[in-house]
């Protein structure tokens, strides 16, 4: 769901740009023809400063008005009203700044430009939306569980039905006992207690839980048990015993909502984020291609087996990705975890070490440098992981997990992080979840550009690394 939106969000944002722009151009060249007193006009070279300053001031007061707010992109009642005050407030900016640059800007052409572009980004809206509802209605929608059977369930229920069922469809409810019998409008499919293995079994993307305060253990108790699972989880918010780490309040139709699940990374700062990946990513993998296949060329004649590796690992929110490293250690490595793997004083298990017999003769090369690591790239390009992150950890790993170790999960994972300029692999795994959480809690680009300058350092050290 989350990536649906992002998809049709990074859409609008385009299609808002080039409409903008061309029904500016549209206007300016219709004016002379149009009613109205006719002044002098800009020349070539202003006209094009205009045009920038056109795109760049409706996209920005747009972005930062809350108009590209994903969760109101199925709704167009919810993105009219935002829109039009978005829409007056870019207008007056954009006569302030004729007013004090381009005074000899036609009045007129203002006047047509705004209430032609207006209506123009108008339709788009309704557009898409009825596109969505064409598209999406019967087939790829995110599968909802609502938990709880009483007033507000129904409501959130109703909200779906009526406005959002372009995006998402009700498959059920989960509680121990529901007096609306034959009234609910989607089946119950359990207890509450069911609703772990309903997940696991189903497609399901977004749990709901809307149980009443004084079964707030019994909620405690569910959001500890979806935490391994990657489903997003939101709350109707008559429980504030629970303590929630991170989470972000929303509107759902007339419903009020937490989400204790939702990417702490968001809106621009996301983009922010994935923007850089995608750009670096791009530009490390034409700088490296060279290396890349020297070291595939060494993998291949080192020892039998594939160059790459594909191991599966969990990514945000909990979904299992393949993440992509050249191969160090023989093909039957994973059957011997058990050869390597030791407790600490404390009874912690600790999954690597040095010396490690499984590992080639290259890969004991390739791990000093970090460079087994390039491939990982790919990950980045593909959206899977980010540049910067907490490592991602093998399914096994986090299936030992305390709920509260599941925080780390609430970002992309990286190829490098906090964690890994801090010690690296000297650091078991018991003790830099702790450095991971602070990566959560304190995000912001500038802690990643720190940590990618930091792990040139390390790196060059051989720092942890094994």
């Amino acid at each position: 769901m989350l990536k649906l939106y992002a998809r049709y969000r990074i859409i609008l944002m385009l299609a808002d740009i080039a409409i903008t722009l061309t029904m500016f151009a549209v206007m300016a060249a219709l004016r002379p023809y149009m009613p109205g007193r006719l002044i002098e006009q800009v020349d070539g070279a202003e006209l094009l400063v205009i045009y920038v300053a056109v795109a760049l001031l409706w996209y920005l007061v747009f972005l930062f008005s809350g108009v590209y707010d994903v969760s109101r992109i199925p709704s167009f009642s919810q993105q009219v009203s935002r829109f039009t005050a978005a829409n007056v407030l870019a207008v007056f900016a954009f006569a302030g700044l004729l007013y004090f640059s381009f005074r000899e800007v036609s009045r007129m052409l203002v006047i047509y430009f705004c209430a032609s572009n207006y209506i123009a980004l108008l339709l788009v809206r309704y557009g898409l939306i009825r596109y969505l509802r064409a598209k999406h209605t019967g087939g790829d929608r995110s599968h909802v569980l609502i938990v709880g059977c009483n007033d507000r369930s129904i409501g959130i229920a109703e909200t779906i039905l009526r406005h959002h069922d372009s995006i998402y469809e009700l498959v059920g409810f989960a509680d121990d006992y529901c007096p609306f019998g034959e009234q609910l409008p989607a089946p119950l499919l359990g207890s509450v207690e069911d609703v772990p293995a309903l997940i696991r079994e189903g497609d399901f993307e977004l749990v709901v839980i809307a149980l009443p305060e004084e079964r707030a253990r019994d909620v405690e108790k569910l959001v500890v048990d979806l935490y391994p699972l990657p489903v997003r989880v939101y709350i109707v918010p008559d429980l504030f015993k629970i303590t929630l780490i991170h989470s972000e309040v929303e509107t759902f139709g007339d419903n009020l909502v937490i989400g204790i699940r939702e990417p702490v990374i968001q809106g621009t700062r996301r983009a922010v984020k994935r923007a850089f990946d995608l750009a670096a990513a791009a530009l490390l993998v034409l700088l490296t291609w060279p290396l890349m296949l020297i070291i595939w060329i060494a993998v291949k004649l080192d020892s039998p087996g594939p160059a790459i590796y594909r191991a599966s690992r969990v990514g945000e929110n909990g979904r299992i990705f393949d993440m992509l490293k050249y191969r160090s250690m023989y093909v039957d490595a994973d059957r011997q975890q058990e050869v390597v793997t030791i407790n600490d004083e404390a009874g912690h298990p600790i999954y690597k070490r040095q010396l490690d017999p499984r590992v080639t003769r290259v890969g004991r090369i390739l791990r000093r440098t970090s460079i087994d690591e390039l491939p990982q790239l790919f990950n980045v390009l593909k959206g899977e992981m980010s540049l910067v992150g907490p490592r991602p950890e093998q399914p096994f790993i986090t299936g030992s997990y305390d709920y509260w170790q599941w925080q780390r999960l609430s970002v992309p994972p990286g190829i490098t992080g906090w964690w890994q300029v801090s010690g690296r692999s000297d650091l078991p795994l018991h003790l830099n979840t702790q450095y991971d959480l602070y990566y959560v809690r304190n995000y912001s680009f500038l802690l990643d550009l720190k940590i990618l300058l930091k792990t040139i350092v390390v790196v060059l050290r051989g720092q942890g690394a094994y």
